[in-house]
């Protein structure tokens, strides 16, 4: 059992339509026919959501992806139509909200890796391979991969795993010519994104994106390169051979996991509130985060 540990009632906004409540983010269609997507400052874990709600979460992963939208426009249209807030909309919106074309979603989260841990790390020491392709022998985690690979997932419902697949079954899927450009379109946008990344002193290990065609156009959605969609490491403690730090919610797993929480993520109890202290640790380092690969300052 998973999910919401407390799934929370979506404010109603005259003109909009609620269509979606996720890990992080609620859904609306405007009388226009656009998403109106609004991020919250949710955390989730072990694939739970939380009860405990990290302050200004939500702002951080909205501006960083409009910051990454920008940087990879040569390469992909995104979905972004305005960052105007809705009339009539709670003024804490402003900041987390983006006003998108409505997409037809490609089916599968677009993953690229760089270097070798997580999921992928796990089924190299079975097989030596990721999403059946082949690695070399002696990898080891956080070791840097010959080039970067696309190694797709299928998208879960909420409290449920995305499962890794191969090239192959995405191909089988959506078809050979939309898998080959989502491939291309990953890895492009992988590697923009990883150099931008090291030229700041941060490893981008892995992302996921997540794809829709606007007619015949391929266009980058969600969000993207944020701390809950991508493993950043800081490049000065980057140490192959065990796990790496990172900008993301490590503090939250980590006090999960510990004895003080006193939770045991293989029962089906929902995990208990965070302290301040992992709270505090946690915003402070989505912050750092943005800050680093965008070089302004957070306020």
């Amino acid at each position: 059992m998973s999910g919401f540990v407390d799934k929370p009632e979506p404010i109603q906004v005259p003109g909009l339509v609620h269509l979606h409540t996720g890990k992080v983010r609620e859904l609306y269609r405007n009388e226009a026919g656009d998403l109106v997507m609004v991020a919250s400052d949710r955390i989730s874990a072990y694939d739970w959501v939380l009860p405990t709600e990290i302050p200004d979460k939500g702002r951080v992963l909205t501006q960083l992806s409009l910051w990454w939208f920008d940087q990879l426009a040569d390469l992909l249209p995104n979905h972004v139509l305005s960052t105007d807030l809705p009339e009539g909309a709670p003024a804490d919106w402003a900041g987390r909200t983006l006003v998108c074309k409505s997409l037809s979603m490609v089916p599968v989260e677009c993953v690229a890796r760089g270097y070798l841990t997580g999921s992928g790390l796990a089924e190299y020491n079975e097989s030596r391979t990721v999403c059946g392709l082949a690695l070399p022998e002696g990898l080891v985690d956080g070791s840097e991969l010959p080039a970067p690979i696309f190694t797709p997932a299928t998208k879960a419902a909420v409290g449920e795993h995305d499962e890794n697949v191969s090239y192959e079954e995405v191909a089988r899927q959506v078809g050979a010519e939309t898998a080959a450009q989502l491939r291309q379109a990953t890895l492009a946008a992988y590697s923009r994104a990883r150099d931008i990344a090291r030229d700041r002193g941060i490893i981008l290990a892995d992302t996921k994106f997540e794809f829709g065609f606007d007619g015949d156009e391929l266009v980058i959605a969600d969000e993207v390169l944020t701390p809950d969609s991508s493993r950043f490491w800081p490049a000065e403690q980057w140490e192959p051979g065990r796990p790496q730090p990172s900008y993301d919610k490590q503090f939250v797993r980590d006090w999960l996991t510990s004895e003080e929480s006193g939770w045991d993520r293989r029962s089906e109890q929902p995990p208990p509130p965070l302290p301040q202290q992992v709270v505090d640790a946690t915003r402070a380092k989505y912050v750092e985060a943005y800050e680093r690969l965008t070089g302004t300052t957070w306020s």
